[in-house]
């Protein structure tokens, strides 16, 4: 019995050091990004809602400086692309655990679950998938307390090692889901959502970036 605890005990440990592995090579492959800017088109389809896609202009700047210019009203979800990569970097604030493998967009990824330290705070759980090879996140799963589970999917092109995307998209909780002030929306939608036999209960939110200025300043 003795063994068996010290080996289970052991087999713990080390998926821990893996996870946090993982973790490692990730912040570390963002952090080359010292700066960005990078022009992005944002195109929502949530359900009852009628907004037109918008251009914007992002601007970051490390360690977690963010200044987005917009033509139009855009929806984002409110713990948005870059709030994953400021957990992530914030060591203390979470636990990482290895929960396996799975293959996203034909590539096998570790799936890391990250507890937050905090019981109280806004984020429930945390979850990535990573491709190991390339240090990059293929897809990610945040769970906060009042804007439900929000899920992105990353796809990559010629930033990749910085780390940066050239599309993200977000799936989001429809009935959970934060309206803007000045979106237009369907005066049904409430109803609608307390009875949702016709309405899809996943919105999406697309993003694509271009034209990126990276560590110019």
């Amino acid at each position: 019995m003795f063994r068996l605890f010290l080996l289970l005990c052991v087999s713990n440990m080390v998926l821990g050091q893996d996870a946090n592995k993982t973790v490692a090579s990730v912040i570390s492959h963002l952090n080359r990004v010292k700066n960005y800017t990078v022009d992005a088109k944002i195109k929502s389809d949530i359900p009852l809602i009628k907004i037109l896609p918008v251009k914007a202009k992002i601007e970051f700047k490390q360690p977690d400086e963010i200044k987005m210019k917009t033509q139009g009203i855009a929806i984002l979800p409110k713990k948005g692309f870059t709030d994953l990569a400021i957990m992530l970097k914030n060591k203390a604030s979470y636990s990482a655990i290895f929960t396996g493998y799975e293959v996203i967009q034909k590539i096998k990824t570790e799936s890391i679950t990250l507890l937050p330290s905090n019981d109280a705070g806004e984020i429930v759980l945390a979850k990535i998938w990573v491709d190991t090879d390339e240090a990059l996140i293929l897809k990610s799963q945040i769970t906060t307390r009042t804007n439900g589970t929000v899920v992105a999917d990353y796809t990559y092109g010629k930033q990749k090692e910085f780390g940066l995307p050239d599309e993200l998209t977000f799936s989001v909780d429809v009935k959970k889901f934060k309206i803007p002030k000045g979106v237009v929306i369907d005066i049904n939608r409430s109803a609608s959502l307390e009875n949702p036999k016709n309405v899809s209960k996943t919105g999406k939110i697309n993003i694509l970036f271009s034209n990126y200025i990276i560590n110019a300043l």
